[in-house]
């Protein structure tokens, strides 16, 4: 297992970012998860990092955010789910391993139901995963709290989106190394 995320073994994973979602979370902290997610979604996009984006019963829940939807490209796959852990949606799985890629980095909501419930049954599958601490939220901060102390202590690294960004960089000579950094700006 990798300490640190590596562009080259990485998908990300945005899950359940949807309108009916979003507004039910305190407003302040959404728009930090949304900013920060709309950032590793343009990073992601710009190192060619495979981007999964999950919407739950997205005929009641709604569609992904513009905010969102805005940084989406023809690269980028959406996977409608009913299961809260999108590892137990067949497509979704099969995409992940089809992907080659060990590492999934994750940002969503809500941080305690399908953040988590993902996180662990990856683990189980035997990915590595990082869940991004300022790109996940709950309704209830204290839930989110607990959500996360939970899967550190499955395994789970916790870690931040500036810190996914550099680590998915490595080197200031890398070829998208100032739009990357530019994003932060």
């Amino acid at each position: 297992m990798s300490l640190l995320v590596n562009h080259l073994q990485s998908q990300l994973l945005v899950i359940d970012q949807q309108e009916r979602l979003a507004s039910a979370m305190p407003a302040d902290e959404w728009a930090t998860v949304e900013e920060h997610s709309s950032r590793l979604l343009q990073a992601a996009n710009a190192l060619e990092i495979p981007v999964l984006i999950s919407e739950q019963y997205p005929q009641g829940l709604g569609p992904t955010v513009a905010g969102i939807k805005s940084h989406v490209d023809e690269h980028n796959q959406f996977i409608e789910k009913m299961h809260f852990s999108c590892c137990q949606n067949n497509d979704y799985k099969q995409t992940l391993i089809s992907n080659s890629r060990p590492q999934l980095v994750i940002c969503g909501i809500e941080a305690h139901v399908c953040v988590l419930q993902t996180a662990l049954d990856a683990i189980d599958s035997g990915f590595e995963v990082f869940v991004v601490d300022d790109a996940v939220c709950s309704r209830n901060p204290e839930h989110k709290k607990n959500a996360l102390q939970r899967l550190q202590q499955a395994g789970v690294i916790i870690i931040n989106h500036e810190s996914v960004m550099f680590e998915w960089l490595r080197d200031a000579r890398h070829p998208q190394f100032k739009f990357v950094s530019g994003l932060l700006k």
